[in-house]
C-alpha cells in the first residue's frame, strides 16, 4: 500500500469484519426483558433497524479508527509484534469511547451504562473482548500491508 492512510483504512476493513461477526451472534438485553443482536444496536445508534445498515456504519467506523491509528500510531509500528500490540491497546481505546461513551450515550443510556446496568456486564466484556481482536487484527494487518507496500515501492525504484 503506497498510503498509510490508506493501509489503515483497509487494516481497520479487515479488523472489522472479524470484529462485526462476532458482534452478529452477540446479544444485548433490551429494556422490555428480550434482547437483540449487537448489529441491530450499532443500526440503531444511526436510527435504523437495517442490519446491513449496522453493517455499513460499523465498517465505516472501522475504517476510520484505522486511518486514525496509521496517523497517531502507525510510526510506532516497526513489525508484526509491535503492529498487534499497538492495535491492541488502540482497540481498548475504542471500547472505552465507542464502547463505553459514544455508543450508550446516542441510544440514551448514560455513559459506562453497559458497565452499570444490571445484565449489561457480560455484554461489556464481549465488547472489550470484541475492541481487543478488533484492534490487534488492524494493527497486524496494517504492519503486513506497510511492509508489502514498501517492498513494493523499493521494487518498482529497482
Amino acid at each position: 500500500m503506497n498510503s498509510k492512510f490508506t493501509a489503515g483504512a483497509v487494516a481497520g476493513i479487515i479488523g472489522g469484519i472479524v470484529f462485526g461477526m462476532m458482534m452478529q451472534m452477540m446479544s444485548a438485553p433490551t429494556p422490555d426483558g428480550g434482547s437483540m443482536p449487537m448489529m441491530g444496536m450499532v443500526a440503531k445508534v444511526v436510527g435504523s433497524t437495517s442490519l446491513a445498515v449496522g453493517w455499513a456504519y460499523h465498517l465505516l467506523n472501522s475504517a476510520v479508527i484505522g486511518v486514525l491509528f496509521a496517523l497517531i500510531l502507525g510510526g510506532r509500528v516497526g513489525g508484526k509484534g509491535s503492529g498487534a500490540a499497538w492495535g491492541a491497546g488502540w482497540g481498548i481505546v475504542w471500547w472505552i469511547v465507542g464502547g463505553l461513551l459514544i455508543m450508550p450515550v446516542m441510544l440514551g443510556m448514560p455513559a459506562f451504562a453497559p458497565l452499570t446496568m444490571p445484565g449489561m456486564q457480560s455484554v461489556a466484556m464481549g465488547s472489550f473482548m470484541g475492541h481487543l481482536i478488533f484492534g490487534a487484527i488492524m494493527g497486524l494487518s496494517f504492519a503486513l500491508l506497510r511492509h508489502a507496500g514498501q517492498e513494493g515501492m523499493q521494487r518498482s525504484r529497482a
